[in-house]
């Protein structure tokens, strides 16, 4: 085995790692790994836009106050006051570093509306929002002589010796293994849509960073909390590729079948209600209606559609349709994690020296249900924050105490018979059994097969530590296991959990965080 050695370590390429990269730069050598190619990440896919209060008639106080909102509950308060008010100079930061945001005819950034947000906040390129924004970090990355890039990496585990995270060790190209040892080490790895069968993210997004935390002992919060985009392109020969929340921002509605507008049925925000509200009520009219959720943009104008939304006009035109006058048909799927590596507010995890920024971190900002557009921000904030914090000698958070741990007589236990599912297989079940709709019995089932499919999988990596295809298998399992646990601990209904044999909030007894770890087991 190889080893290396760097001053920082980042794994992971989205907006969280690329800000940190700049931010570490002058401090020392700082090594980027990278899954597949630099650009490939959950950052790249962001259509929507960045949310700031740089507007007139907004204030960082209003977006905290609609983050608060969204959140039903759950969200850490100062978490959110950092992210909106240092949102706002980290963001015309990018502008001045050249990130080409769309301009109003006053040459000021153009401002979108989104569902739950008060006022227009949204800064927006089109709309790829993210991948100007990856562009614009890439690119400078690449000037700074201290940031060197492995890409193709598999990182496998997280070296920890005496309590300290001191590097990983990762498959290079060629499949040889290396060991890279550093002063700190961020996780920005991104999401894990992937998990779920039904889901709008890129194939890296595999909830790589919450199993290797996981397996390196570090705390994790918040997993039941799974984000369902309500607007997926929902045709059999097609991706389920996103339609962004934007377009309800700026008038489109949603129809069933009979061409009825009904989402004022279910909220009385209706086409603007939350996200889980959204999701929810598309399947609850489709099983109503007896046919299809279709989005139209019909009433608009269409040049202004077509301009407005260039990408996702290109996409559903390669179906046949065209999105200013065609009905596009959609439904919910897996977009985001509210949870994740339990985190401060400088990124720190319980783990000394080792930190996580971005969706891979759970910060608190999000509670039970992300604003949109609030998540490109939070990787910029904290990975911004990481930077500052990783020079400093290693030291764990104190994270709050607020948290619980698991309830072991809501759990499935006692002797299994081991089973075997495959990607596919896992994938599947999270989506039937850990998905909209959640029951206890169904969340027995998957705890129960995921529970027995980890066994198996934990014993095939110690046999074949050198097979690439075991740890990434095993770290999928690693990672629906945890959501599905996490998810049959919480009985009530918040944000993007919800239970339907617990279909009311409850704050009595769960207005606090569960938390998972894995000397906990």
């Amino acid at each position: 085995m190889t080893t290396e050695r760097t001053d920082f370590l980042i794994i992971g390429s989205g907006i969280a790692g690329l800000r940190a990269a700049i931010g570490l730069a002058a401090a020392g050598r700082v090594l980027i790994l990278t899954k597949a190619e630099p650009t490939e990440s959950n950052t790249g896919y962001a259509q929507g836009g960045i949310a700031a209060a740089i507007g007139d008639d907004d204030s960082p106080a209003l977006h905290a106050s609609d983050t608060l909102q969204a959140g039903d509950g759950l969200c850490d308060e100062s978490a959110v006051r950092v992210l909106v008010e240092e949102g706002v100079t980290y963001v015309r930061q990018l502008a001045e570093w050249g990130t080409k945001f769309d301009l109003d005819a006053n040459g000021r950034p153009a401002l979108g509306r989104e569902a739950a947000h008060s006022v227009r906040r949204v800064l927006h390129a089109g709309d790829a929002t993210g991948r100007e924004i990856g562009r614009m970090l890439w690119q400078r990355v690449c000037s700074l002589p201290s940031v060197t890039t492995t890409n193709h990496a598999l990182v496998t585990e997280i070296v920890v010796e005496d309590g300290v995270a001191l590097g990983v060790r990762y498959f290079d190209p060629d499949g040889r293994l290396v060991e890279v040892r550093a002063g700190s080490t961020l996780l920005a790895t991104g999401g894990a849509g992937q998990v779920f069968r039904e889901n709008t993210n890129p194939p890296v997004a595999t909830g790589d960073g919450v199993a290797l935390a996981y397996h390196a002992g570090a705390r994790l919060a918040d997993l039941e909390f799974v984000q369902f985009h309500p607007t997926a392109l929902k045709r059999p020969d097609a991706p389920r590729f996103l339609i962004s929340e934007a377009l309800r921002g700026e008038g489109a509605r949603l129809l069933n079948a009979h061409g009825d507008a009904f989402m004022t049925r279910y909220h009385e925000k209706g086409d603007l209600a939350p996200r889980d509200v959204v999701a929810r009520s598309i399947v609850r009219e489709v099983e109503r209606v007896g046919g299809d959720v279709f989005l139209t943009l019909a009433h608009l104008d269409a040049e202004y559609v077509h301009r407005r939304f260039p990408t996702i006009a290109a996409m559903v035109r390669r179906v046949g349709l065209d999105l200013a006058r065609d009905p596009i048909p959609v439904g919910p799927a897996a977009h985001y994690i509210m949870g994740g590596i339990d985190t401060d507010e400088w990124a720190r995890t319980s783990v000394a020296g080792l930190f996580a920024a971005g969706e891979v971190a759970c910060t608190g900002v999000h509670g039970a249900n992300r604003l949109a557009s609030n998540s490109l921000l939070e990787g910029l904030v904290f990975g911004a924050r990481a930077a500052i914090a990783m020079p400093q000698p290693p030291s764990a958070a104190r994270l709050k105490a607020d948290r619980v741990g698991a309830s072991p007589e809501s759990l499935v236990s006692g002797p299994q018979p081991a089973i075997s599912l495959d990607t596919a297989g896992v994938r599947d079940l999270m989506w039937r059994f850990a998905g909209l709709f959640r029951t206890r019995a169904g969340l027995q089932e998957a705890v129960g097969q995921l529970d027995r499919v980890y066994a198996i999988e934990r014993e095939r990596v110690r046999a074949k530590s050198t097979d690439g295809d075991a740890w990434r298998h095993l770290n999928l399992v690693t990672v629906a296991k945890l959501i599905a646990r996490a998810a049959l601990r919480r009985e009530e209904s918040r944000g993007g959990h919800f239970r339907e044999d617990f279909p009311q909030r409850d704050d009595r007894h769960w207005l606090v965080h569960v938390v998972d770890r894995r000397d906990a087991e």
